[in-house]
């Protein structure tokens, strides 16, 4: 019997990569470099052989989809932030039995899902950041989940989650859970970033103290009281994705009977407006 054995809400800014280059930003992302390393170091320790991440970076419109190709190999240039992430080589090993599985319960769940074996299907960086700096300590398959959702309710989000759990157990795999994305996510406006030192910066001083609350929650272990928050949380402070990434992280762990006090690895930080950290969700 499959299990996860550790999942975990992760950052995957593009500075991360630009701390290890020369020039302004080189050296200050280690924290969240650190992070991702010790979350990989305990992957290991536990056994685990694919990553599961679900990727606040991948946008959809309809249906739920999954990269599971067999392979993911290439050079990633970021449409959205080109001068941050260029010509990143990638290469891992899919899943695509694990990926496909995914859909199958998710879609008998009542949440449409489709899984893709697609060479063109590229990967997206939610998911090439946290497995550049994860695979250095431990290497995994990979399955990469669409959690940008643009016409998803957090209930279907939810039930995403639940087939990835369902999946995982009824395979022979042991699987670390990502959710990548941000806490609040609102990029500085374009003509105030230089003004404000954007990119160590929240652009919301509201949002950082909703952020900082939260984080209090996850590690007092009060999920119940987050969930009852997260539509307005997402919305009110610009979740990235909306944050169904987080509910298909609640929903593999059982939803609002989950209970676990959540260890923060990486302190909250701001970058580019947003408010960023890895935190371990232990699982029950």
């Amino acid at each position: 019997m499959g299990e996860i054995v550790l999942a975990a809400k992760v950052t995957h800014v593009p500075t991360m990569l630009m701390s290890e280059q020369p020039g302004p930003v080189e050296g200050k992302r280690q924290p969240a470099i650190n992070g991702h390393y010790e979350i990989a170091r305990r992957a290991k320790a536990l056994g685990a052989t694919t990553a599961i991440v679900c990727d606040t970076h991948w946008v959809i419109n309809a249906g739920f989809h999954i990269n599971a190709n067999k392979r993911f190999e290439g050079l990633f240039t970021s449409n959205e932030f080109p001068h941050f992430i260029q010509n990143l080589p990638y290469a891992y090993e899919g899943n695509p039995e694990m990926g496909d599985a995914v859909a199958r319960e998710a879609t008998e769940r009542g949440a449409f899902t489709l899984a893709h074996h697609l060479d063109s299907l590229e990967l997206e960086y939610g998911t090439l950041v946290p497995m550049r700096f994860m695979s250095r300590e431990h290497d995994m398959k990979v399955v990469s989940v669409a959690a940008w959702c643009t016409v998803h309710g957090h209930d279907e989000s939810r039930i995403v989650g639940e087939a990835i759990r369902a999946a995982v157990e009824a395979s022979d795999e042991k699987v670390l859970l990502l959710a990548s994305g941000s806490l609040s996510h609102k990029i500085w406006a374009n003509k105030d970033y230089a003004a404000n030192n954007g990119t160590f910066t929240i652009s919301s001083e509201f949002n950082r103290q909703v952020d900082l609350h939260v984080l209090d929650m996850w590690r007092r272990g009060d999920h119940a009281t987050f969930l009852k928050m997260l539509p307005e949380y997402a919305d009110h402070c610009c979740g990235e994705g909306s944050m169904h990434d987080t509910a298909m992280l609640y929903g593999a762990l059982g939803w609002d009977s989950y209970t676990a006090e959540c260890e923060v690895v990486t302190d909250y930080f701001p970058s580019s407006g947003t408010g960023q950290t890895n935190v371990i969700f232990p699982v029950q």
